[in-house]
């Protein structure tokens, strides 16, 4: 998949990372804006299975207000979601789109470079302001080492 079919950077949801990477996040409850483009990968943080979607995807079990259910899992598929961001539409996705995509979006800003301790804040200013709902989400995003 080339450049050109990468997220628009302007596009709603979608956080720029200090590599340049494009990672779309989003609120599940809301439907897709008509005309916007679909993610070629998804990642759906949830507690329960996910809705049914046409392209790839995986599910991280992650309660609401919590944290993923597997840690090693999660590294592993958000670290598969921060690779795949470099060539491909890459969204990640919870019912909300602020506390555990905002906690899976700062790790990714983690794996990107940003500093542990920086990253809520990163994910704050350049997506949402109220992203990372709960003390334990920033600790989790804290000890999150890429």
């Amino acid at each position: 998949m080339g450049s050109a079919e990468l997220w628009e950077e302007r596009g709603a949801g979608v956080l720029r990372l200090p590599s340049g990477r494009l990672v779309r996040g989003r609120g599940l409850r809301r439907p897709l804006e008509p005309g916007a483009p679909s993610p070629s990968y998804g990642v759906y943080l949830l507690g329960k299975p996910p809705p049914d979607v046409p392209w790839e995807s995986r599910w991280l079990r992650w309660p609401d207000f919590w944290l993923p259910t597997d840690r090693t899992s999660a590294r592993a598929v958000l670290t598969e979601a921060w690779e795949r961001a470099a060539e491909e539409r890459v969204e990640v996705a919870c019912d909300g789109g602020r506390g555990r995509t905002g906690t899976a979006l700062a790790c990714l800003a983690v794996l990107d470079g940003v500093p542990p301790e920086e990253a809520v804040a990163y994910v704050r200013r350049h997506y949402d302001r109220h992203a990372v709902e709960t003390p334990w989400q920033r600790r989790y995003v804290r000890r999150f080492r890429g």
